[in-house]
């Protein structure tokens, strides 16, 4: 039984990694970039924070992205090991 919540745990983790890493901060990032880039050509104010989290949300997407899944992955591994 240990093994089988192992297994799951250790997909949820990788799933978990995917999520976070890729649709979170890169994805999102380029979402936040491009809406920052109509807001500058609709003529209104350059929004600075906006620009700045996207660009820091993309550089350390991978990083977000594996510690996110290691948080869940390490102890269901050792879940599944034991």
């Amino acid at each position: 039984m240990k093994g089988i919540i192992g297994i799951v745990g250790m997909i949820f983790g990788i799933a978990l990694g995917v999520y976070v890493g890729l649709w979170v901060c890169f994805i999102g990032g380029i979402v936040g970039l491009v809406t920052a880039v109509q807001t500058i050509l609709a003529g209104n104010d350059i929004p600075g924070t906006l620009i700045g989290w996207s660009i820091v949300k993309m550089v350390f997407a991978g990083l977000l992205g594996y510690l996110s899944a290691m948080i869940v992955f390490i102890p269901s591994f050792k879940m599944f090991v034991d």
